[in-house]
């Protein structure tokens, strides 16, 4: 009875078409972590993918695209690259059998957080989607405001605009009393 049971389960699968076939496209992708140790707010990243074609035919008109996922707790959401000056997509590509394609994606770190990066491959002819595996990396914050730089400015603006508000006073106040001698 288990054994009828196993091969109806088979032969239900192969009449709805759902075994698992090998994807024609493989992705990998990997970061360049050449000298960045800790990763910080303001450096540069690149990302590596490499796109191949297993199938027996070309992949024409294929589009990847790279896309970050913040994964804070609380805060999960996709990120726009827009800010983040990432290249977003590489079209019209043909992929020959047996090639690949190579892409460098680089990318500036604009805030702090745990991040993943994904690079997804479709092509014009079919209704799948490809994912590489994903990359996971975190942003250290970097300092912007440094109390010895803005502390001058703070209190040197102030007392110039003081210190030319008390002259142009003085000089008024000085030369006012001569002029009404004078006339």
């Amino acid at each position: 009875m288990n054994n009828i049971a196993k091969l109806l389960a088979i032969i239900a699968l192969a009449l709805t078409g759902s075994f698992v076939h090998a994807a024609p496209l493989s992705i990998s992708l990997t970061l360049d972590k050449a000298n960045l140790a800790q990763p910080t707010m303001g450096d540069q990243m690149q990302f590596h993918s490499v796109i191949a074609n297993a199938a027996d035919k070309p992949v024409e008109g294929l589009v990847a695209w790279i896309s970050l996922v913040e994964i804070d707790p609380g805060n999960e959401q996709p990120v726009d690259l827009e800010d983040w000056s990432a290249q977003k997509a590489v079209t019209g590509a043909r992929l020959e059998p047996g090639k690949t394609l190579e892409t460098t994606w680089p990318m500036r770190l604009i805030k702090q957080g745990n991040y993943r990066v994904v690079i997804s491959v479709t092509d014009r002819d079919q209704l799948t989607v490809y994912t590489s595996p994903t990359v996971e990396f975190h942003v250290t914050q970097k300092r912007v405001v440094e109390s010895s730089r803005i502390l001058p400015v703070a209190f040197g603006v102030p007392l110039f605009l003081i210190g030319l508000i008390a002259y142009r006073h003085w000089q008024t106040k000085r030369h006012t009393p001569s002029e009404q001698n004078h006339t």
